[in-house]
């Protein structure tokens, strides 16, 4: 495979999670990437060196960005093993690296991904012990190459992947509380509330600071990629360019907005989520753009004007709340009555609870919060005549 110009466009794949696709889509069209087309769970497009450096400095809602090296059909084993022989590994990684294979499987005769990773693995380790006698060594912890295998009915793309540690754990957050939020899944939530980053802001059951953290990265316009204590896969690439990523680095320092643009409040009634909180928003370096107070939500009241209000309450998933149903019934009352003239987005597990809120839903985005079903639900809480009552959510 002969060395690309940093300028010269490849393909790209960048995954993430189900019910976002749109949101990356939208990310990956704002780095100018080219022939952005959504999939399940992951997006493709086409850009180069500089942009691949990019998504994984500023893809908020992007777990793996991965390049495609070969894509082929496997019919079986020996197939599978002969088409990966195809690639000249040497021309990606040395002798003395290490390396790992992600391997995803899915429609497919070959029924564990594991067994296929292992089968990967042979075919690299024995095409460098008969060009040269030795064989890299795996690590699957901290690889210097990290391959993604992904098979769908039998047709198979080898992948490198240059983000390394996945991108959702941005580095910012230091304590979490029992049921954290994935920080992907938190900037995907944000991305579809519609919020415009300069109204109010406000998580009333902020737990450990997730939605604010994100809220306030989106509003400052800071690349969440910047607090990455890790190398990038990319990094130990063998056309990897130092001074190219040391550009997209200090242009993505130098985007940031020093003067608060919205006005982001959090509030618990935990005082140790709290705590929890303020640790991670001051690890963020955010402490100047995000208030956040220990207060029952049910006492609290919006800002005056239009805003928008984000929660992620319990679903007796992780956390148990003594009566569940009253607790989405006082939700309900109190944006009713306290946040008329905001967008609510009530993101939940527990879609029976949830029609105890007692307001009628305008929108319902199908999430995941890992193995959970979970809707985001929209409830426009108009002023005065047009107060959303009655109608319990469907």
């Amino acid at each position: 495979m002969a060395k690309k110009a940093p300028n010269e466009n490849f393909n790209i794949i960048a995954t993430t999670l189900a019910g976002l696709e749109e949101v990356l889509a939208q990310e990956l069209r704002d780095l100018d990437m080219e022939f952005v087309k959504a999939g399940n769970r992951a997006v493709t497009c086409s850009g180069n060196l500089r942009q691949l450096y990019e998504a994984n400095l500023w893809c908020r809602t992007a777990i793996r960005i991965l390049k495609p090296i070969r894509q082929f059909k496997a019919r079986d084993e020996k197939n599978l093993y002969e088409q990966v022989q195809k690639t000249d590994w040497s021309e990606l990684m040395d002798l003395d690296m290490t390396f790992a294979i992600d391997a995803v499987v899915s429609h497919s005769t070959f029924e564990h991904s594991l067994y296929v990773a292992q089968l990967t693995k042979d075919a690299i380790v024995d095409q460098f012990r008969k060009k040269t006698g030795e064989r890299p060594s795996v690590d699957r912890i901290r690889p210097d190459v990290r391959i993604n295998l992904h098979m769908h009915d039998n047709l198979v793309t080898l992948s490198l992947d240059s983000s390394g540690e996945s991108l959702h754990r941005r580095g910012y957050r230091l304590q979490t509380n029992v049921a954290p939020l994935n920080e992907v899944l938190a900037a995907g939530i944000i991305a579809l509330s519609g919020w415009d980053k300069k109204s109010p802001f406000i998580d009333p059951m902020c737990g450990s600071g997730t939605f604010l953290i994100e809220a306030a990265l989106m509003a400052q316009n800071i690349a969440p990629g910047l607090f990455r204590r890790d190398p990038y896969g990319f990094e130990k690439w063998k056309d990897y360019s130092e001074p190219l990523f040391e550009m997209v680095w200090n242009t993505a320092e130098a985007k940031e907005k020093r003067t608060p643009q919205a006005q982001i409040v959090g509030y618990d009634l935990d005082a140790d989520y709290i705590d929890a909180a303020l640790n991670n928003i001051e690890n963020a370096g955010l402490q100047n753009y995000i208030q956040v107070q220990q207060a029952n939500f049910f006492e609290t009241h919006a800002p005056e004007g239009h805003g928008v209000v984000v929660m992620n309450p319990p679903y007796n998933e992780r956390i148990q709340s003594d009566d569940i149903n009253l607790l989405y019934k006082n939700i309900g009352d109190t944006l009713k009555n306290n946040y008329q003239g905001y967008d609510a987005f009530v993101f939940t597990g527990n879609l029976e609870a949830a029609k105890n809120v007692g307001l009628r839903t305008s929108r319902r985005v199908p999430l995941y919060n890992g193995s959970i079903d979970c809707r985001l639900l929209k409830y426009e809480l108009y002023r005065g005549s047009r107060k959303s009552g009655g109608e319990a959510a469907e």
